[in-house]
């Protein structure tokens, strides 16, 4: 089962994503990205991927409220003491 991950917020400034910027990992295991990926966001996907790719969202307390076959997760920086940027990740299974 293959994953997309779709950026669907950034509170302050990412000087790498815009939100609506996705990427994919196929096979568990191959990453496709279109542009540059961002250490912090793999960072924050790493400990999750594999478990979504096989579980409900739910089972791992990552579960969007609006929508609870979507999980979220968030990149490592912290924007509110830095000049960065915070991205929230979407994950959907495709």
């Amino acid at each position: 089962m293959d994953i997309i991950i779709r950026v669907k917020e950034i509170k302050g400034h990412c000087p790498v994503y815009k939100k609506g910027d996705s990427f994919k990992l196929e096979d568990g295991y191959r990453l496709i990205s279109d542009f540059p990926l961002c250490m912090h966001s793999l960072a924050s996907l790493l400990p999750h991927y594999n478990a979504l790719r096989i579980s409900p969202p739910d089972r791992w307390g990552l579960a969007g409220k609006e929508d609870s076959s979507k999980a979220y997760v968030q990149c490592l920086n912290p924007s509110s003491h830095t000049d960065g940027g915070t991205a929230i990740f979407e994950i959907s299974k495709i």
